[in-house]
């Protein structure tokens, strides 16, 4: 399978004569038709979790691309065992729950729990291998570059006597090493907890010892060691340190046998929908999440067998839960090797943009907002004016009232500290903390506390649905006038994702959005659900109709003759209803386009259901993660008076049905062309790190022809200023992607 993902659903995919991604200019090859597919059935759906897998399979290729520099390679081989460790932990917990409980009812596909788990396990293992054969190769190449990763065996009398150093006095002090027997109950090893198991025999009596030795997650994975010649980086992993100085732990015993092993438990987590105290329940719920069931039980595969047998039972792990490594084990702690100081191995640095309109007005974020909206698209321009603007916000005397959503940001969050700024001076500050933002309902119930304590009102938004929208909302006194300035976000208000996660940030002064925000957060806080809505849809009621009624809308416009056409950005689409929208209008002779970062559940160029529909992924320095949608509006695309929108909603049945998203509609000029004719044209146009989804769910690399030129839309919008900036610098060197390249 070389430069291509494994097939979402088969074990031998349909080969496409050419993979071509620029949508921008080529066009649409006639349908294909899938084998055995049945158009009216579920089958015609992609499975969402075999999708997803299919995913984090164009994660991993990436750490076999040789245009990726090596270290960036070694991390998104990390991210690829991230992404799985998570995808255990709530994906596959949930469906072995279902089994467990006896539950059969079928996904929109079709399939079973029990099919998806027999499915996910077979094509998961194929990933965990291709994962270490992977880590083999960048070893060898880190190696020819001078960064060398070692064994205990290659260790020389110098490392051992620097080593013994760092471990008396870095590890150590904060190791607790564990008899297994009778008289010591086996410990609990958290999801994620990495131990080594210890087979010993002591020297006076003969009499062998399992023992245990969980390793706190404080101590680093590798150990630096003094550097070889020519300046060699060289490295120890933590199990080989421990292996060394097992004696210092174990005085009198020699070791048999030893295997490096790790956990991941059940991370879902359940809440009474009738409690009382909200906070209260999750930090229940979180230590429940803690002592989790065990989903996945990594071991090294030269376990001796009694101690592996000791360790499987212990942990009351099934047999198919069991994943033997050959190579690493822990292959998301490979993260930590991009930080050894080799910045030539890395992504040459980028410097995000600050607007030129913010210059223009020194730094005033409210004046820069007053000479017209201004969309900012992260990364490539700064994050840190959305911080200024509620920074600003914070000491303006003239500034009354705050209202902030938070669904995800970090720790020591500078918009939590202008918030609480804001309250300590007796500002009104509503602050909307989303409790159920999972892996980070913990740092959420702390900011909660630090807000309330600094005077903010602090709510939590529904009990069933969680609030995924993002906005902002400042009300500034101006003469007699109170003027709302809102920002809009497609991202989290998260410092540092927004260094890597493609957004949008739209900045306005418009009094329609304005009422719109406020009529959100009193939803929210106060479950008055608005009534009317001038420029802005919220689901769970108003996004997915909207979306339905706009291709609906481009149907009749191709019956009456124009055109009819769709751009789509999002990071994955599930929901069964959207989709079948979508194959309607294909079926009606709709041009639909789409960038699908993640999970596809839709089948593109499928003959008879949907030939004029194509999907694409990029993958590649920066995770995409805006959502966009453009219609065409009988003009064809890209157009002035297309109807373009940006939102906080995925396309899933949990984004449209079951949260507070919202989708906004772009009115300004030279936003609504910054979003059409140069963020979704280049994104349209890339061929770089595009993918492109085949009809049976597989997605195969861009093809090159000889007289291509390359393009990579990160590369663009890192050298392109973007329009809604420019201020006065204008926007005579920022010509639209479809005049420079169309």
């Amino acid at each position: 399978m070389q430069g291509a993902s494994v097939p979402a659903e088969s074990a031998e995919p349909m080969q496409a004569d050419h993979v071509n991604a620029d949508f921008l200019n080529a066009s649409a090859g006639p349908g294909r038709a899938v084998p055995g597919l049945d158009l009216g059935s579920e089958a015609r759906f992609v499975n969402r979790e075999l999708s997803w897998l299919g995913f984090n399979w164009r994660v991993m290729a990436e750490a076999e691309n040789p245009d990726v520099p090596l270290l960036e390679r070694v991390r998104f081989l990390a991210i690829s065992g991230a992404n799985l460790d998570e995808f255990y932990t709530v994906r596959v917990a949930g469906l072995r729950a279902m089994v467990r409980q006896g539950v059969g009812r079928a996904s929109a596909d079709g399939l079973t729990p029990a099919e998806q788990l027999e499915r996910i396990e077979r094509d998961a293992r194929a990933l965990m291998d291709r994962q270490q054969v992977a880590w083999k190769t960048l070893q060898d190449e880190m190696r020819s570059a001078k960064v060398r990763v070692l064994g205990p065996s290659e260790l020389r009398a110098a490392d051992l006597k620097v080593l013994e150093g760092y471990f008396f006095e870095q590890v150590f002090p904060i190791l607790t090493p564990l008899a297994i027997d009778p008289a010591h109950p086996f410990p609990f090893i958290a999801s994620g907890g990495f131990a080594m198991g210890l087979k010993l025999r002591r020297n006076a009596t003969g009499r062998e010892l399992d023992a245990l030795l969980p390793v706190p997650a404080q101590v680093a994975r590798f150990v630096r060691l003094p550097e070889g010649a020519g300046g060699e980086i060289r490295l120890l992993p933590l199990e080989g340190l421990l292996e060394v100085f097992v004696d210092r732990l174990f005085p009198g015993y020699t070791m048999l046998g030893t295997c490096a092993f790790r956990v991941l438990r059940d991370s879902d987590l359940e809440v009474e929908e009738e409690a009382e105290d909200l906070v209260r329940e999750f930090e229940t719920a979180l230590k429940r999440r803690r002592r989790g069931e065990v989903m996945r039980l990594e071991m090294t595969a030269d376990a001796p067998e009694d101690l592996r047998e000791t360790l499987v039972n212990e942990l009351g792990v099934a047999q198919e839960e069991i994943v033997e490594i050959r190579g690493i084990v822990g292959i998301a702690n490979l993260s930590e090797l991009c930080s050894v100081g080799r910045k030539d191995l890395l992504w040459t640095p980028f410097t995000p943009r600050v607007p030129e309109r913010v210059q223009d007005f020194d730094g005033d974020v409210f004046a820069a907002i007053r000479q017209k909206d201004m969309l900012l698209h992260h990364p490539y321009e700064t994050f840190d004016i959305v911080v200024r603007f509620l920074q600003q916000a914070a000491r303006d005397p003239d500034v009354l009232a705050i209202k902030q959503t938070l669904y995800r940001t970090s720790r020591n969050s500078p918009i939590v500290s202008a918030l609480c700024e804001a309250a300590e001076d007796g500002k009104s500050v509503t602050a909307l903390v989303e409790l159920k933002a999972r892996f980070d309902e913990a740092a959420n119930i702390r900011l909660s506390r630090q807000l309330e304590r600094a005077g903010a009102q602090v709510v939590y938004g529904f009990v069933d649905w969680k609030t995924h929208a993002k906005l902002s909302s400042v009300v500034r006194r101006e003469g007699s006038e109170l003027v709302t300035y809102s920002h809009f976000g497609t991202g989290n208000y998260h410092p540092g994702t927004a260094n890597i996660y493609t957004d949008l940030s739209l900045f306005t002064c418009d009094r329609a959005l304005g009422r719109d925000a406020v009529k959100v957060f009193n939803y929210v806080t106060g479950y008055v659900k608005p009534e009317t809505l001038d420029n802005l849809a919220i689901s769970p009621h108003m996004i997915k109709p909207r979306i339905i009624e706009s291709l609906e809308a481009e149907i009749e416009h191709v019956k009456a003759g124009r055109p009819g056409h769709v751009w789509v950005k999002v990071n994955s689409i599930t929901d069964a209803e959207v989709i079948d929208a979508l194959y309607a209008a294909s079926q009606a002779g709709v041009r639909i386009d789409m960038v699908v970062r993640g999970i596809c559940s839709l089948r593109p160029g499928v003959k008879g259901l949907s030939e004029n529909i194509r999907v694409k992924s990029i993958i590649g320095r920066f995770l995409e993660h805006s959502r966009i949608v453009c219609f065409g509006n009988g003009k064809g695309l890209p157009s002035e008076e297309a109807r373009v929108y940006i939102s906080s909603a995925d396309w899933m049945d949990r984004n449209l049905n079951r949260r507070i998203e919202s989708l906004v509609e772009i009115t300004n000029p030279t936003v609504h062309a910054q979003i059409m004719d140069q963020i979704m044209a280049a994104n349209m146009r890339d061929t770089v790190q595009s993918w492109v989804a085949q009809p049976d769910g597989m997605f195969l690399r861009h093809e090159g022809g000889g007289e291509e030129r390359p393009f990579s839309c990160h590369r663009y919008f890192m050298e392109k200023p973007s329009l809604s900036g420019r201020g006065r610098a204008g926007s005579r060197d920022v010509l639209p992607l479809v005049d420079e390249f169309g």
